[in-house]
């Protein structure tokens, strides 16, 4: 029993997933060790083995640089800030976007005590002034520490050459860019506005 606990605990710790749900979930794996259990092993022990942080954008990727950075067909010219890899994803899955990305890792809070060396800021704004960026797209979410990152982000990057945009309205405040639709991230994304 203490493995059954174990197990419950652990899937516990997953987003969206309390000690119920989490129990409902193990209980499903083990009823299905031989089409569910086993491969998930398998996927997961893969996945911890071969996914990396791609060291230019900061994507997950089992390649570095990621995918879309080595992607000749994209404009690197323009790069969209996201705050976390789930924005990344929300942002391709929409398709409206061609350019280049940047992943900060967290958001601005002096509450928990996140600052600017704490997440990929420097690396951006060394990153934009290197590669002569035309275009740098702050989608981050639109919740106080988002907005304040932004703000953060557009004083510094100015007199660095580069435009500095946001999205446009149609994120609602205080939502986040993984729960939206992707309607909403294309009309935001298309209709955004200089900061």
């Amino acid at each position: 029993m203490l493995d059954i606990e174990r197990l419950i605990q652990m899937l516990a710790r997953l987003p969206g997933l309390g000690p119920r749900s989490a129990r409902r979930v193990a209980l499903h794996l083990l009823k299905r060790r031989d089409a569910i259990l086993a491969p998930l092993i398998q996927a997961l022990t893969e996945a911890a083995a071969n996914v990396r942080v791609c060291g230019a954008c900061g994507n997950l990727d089992t390649a570095d640089p990621c995918g879309i950075c080595a992607n000749p067909k994209r404009d690197g010219s323009v790069v969209c800030v996201v705050e976390d890899v789930a924005d990344l994803w929300a942002m391709e899955r929409t398709g409206a976007f061609r350019g280049h990305y940047h992943v900060l890792g967290g958001a601005l809070s002096a509450l928990d005590g996140v600052g600017p060396e704490e997440l990929r800021i420097p690396k951006l704004i060394e990153r934009v002034r290197a590669e002569r960026t035309a275009e740098v797209i702050l989608a981050t979410n639109s919740t106080v520490e988002g907005q304040t990152t932004a703000h953060y982000i557009a004083e510094r990057l100015s007199g660095a050459g580069a435009k500095v945009s946001g999205l446009a309205q149609g994120i609602p405040v205080g939502g986040e860019l993984d729960y939206l639709d992707d309607g909403t991230l294309s009309a935001a994304l298309k209709t955004r506005r200089p900061l």
